[in-house]
């Protein structure tokens, strides 16, 4: 029979290529995809890493999906190096962006003056709800010891629910012809764009300056050494004197404020209104994200590139190949599964042993 069994020394070049190493294999299993499909490969191919990068539409459309992805993951880094498993960042993202879609349908004929003045209060609102929502798990787990994993997974369904009931009701646009949607939100709390004529606006450049923030936060300041300590070996922190209750309020508000940040940017950003449509799944594909990039911010950047190409390439391939919507959340899996194999057989290598 075959066991695993640890290496005495894994291979540091192979656990920094581990991920190169997945989507090599990730690749591959899409060829065969496309193949048992009756599709040409390589024309798949392109839909998945060609055309989401050909064009500077193209490109500006990449950062479009690649913003949210970037703020969650990073969030979702802190929380994994402590510890704390944060399933729910989707929740968190919707009630971001109720928060920030409430602020901004506050704007009107009133506001005017403010021009682009409304834009921060309607970020700062969806960071607020953002770690509202990720308080309750804390909450929940400092004093009674609830499961952070079910408690931030159940309340999506919540936040999801508490979307549905304010578009198809309190916040219903009556000029909408019944449309479950609100009204179109101001001119003076849209997102800046980056460059006219195109969807790209200024949160890249926020997610980037999170990233350094976050870099800094980690690697630079005591804090962030304290966190990440209880994560890796809570009995020495707690002999060192830090506090696992300060580390899990700090990484879940954090990982919630950075969630609500996305969530607003996408309210006030491309959306321009609240639909039932806002949970996009940016909250789930982001823990791919995350550990694609090892935790790390720089590479949490990469890997959010990698996984906005393949959102974008799944509406290409559904649109231009008749292949089902359903394609990119399966290579989404597969970059996932391919992952954690890799990871494993560095660590351990397979031996057959003879059943006693």
């Amino acid at each position: 029979m075959l066991r695993l069994e640890p290496r005495p020394q894994p291979s540091r070049a192979l656990s920094l290529l581990s991920p190169l190493l997945a989507l090599g294999l990730t690749v591959l299993i899409g060829v065969a995809l496309f193949v048992l499909l009756g599709k040409d490969p390589l024309r798949g191919l392109q839909m998945f890493f060609v055309e989401p990068v050909k064009s500077l539409y193209a490109l500006s459309e990449l950062s479009i999906k690649a913003t949210p992805l970037v703020l969650i993951a990073l969030g979702l880094a802190v929380c994994f190096r402590a510890n704390v498993w944060n399933i729910g960042a989707e929740g968190q993202f919707v009630v971001g962006a109720l928060a920030g879609g409430w602020m901004a349908l506050q704007a009107g004929p009133g506001t005017a003056w403010l021009g682009g003045g409304i834009v921060v209060p309607v970020l700062l609102a969806g960071v607020a709800g953002g770690m509202a929502w990720a308080a309750i798990v804390a909450l929940l787990r400092d004093r009674f010891n609830a499961n952070e994993i079910l408690v931030s997974l159940m309340l999506v369904y919540v936040a999801t629910f508490l979307l549905s009931y304010l578009v198809y009701g309190p916040w219903k646009d009556p000029q909408g012809y019944n449309f479950p949607q609100t009204a179109t939100f101001d001119a003076s709390t849209r997102i800046p764009r980056l460059v006219p004529n195109l969807r790209a606006h200024i949160g890249s450049v926020i997610a980037l300056g999170a990233v350094v923030a976050l870099w800094v936060f980690l690697f630079r300041i005591y804090r962030g050494f304290a966190l990440q300590v209880g994560g890796l070996a809570p009995l020495a922190a707690r002999y060192a004197g830090f506090s696992s209750r300060a580390a899990l309020w700090t990484a879940l508000l954090l990982s919630g404020g950075l969630a609500g940040l996305a969530g607003a940017l996408e309210a006030a950003g491309p959306l321009g209104q609240l639909t039932p449509y806002v949970p996009a799944g940016y909250g789930f594909a982001a823990i791919i994200v995350a550990f694609v990039g090892r935790l790390h911010p720089v590479g949490i950047v990469f890997s959010a590139i990698l996984m906005s190409m393949f959102y974008i390439g799944g509406e290409l391939a559904q649109s231009r190949l008749g292949l089902p919507k359903s394609l990119t959340g399966v290579f989404q899996g597969l970059l996932l599964f391919t992952l954690l194999a890799c990871d494993t057989l560095i660590h351990y290598r397979l031996r057959w042993a003879t059943r006693k």
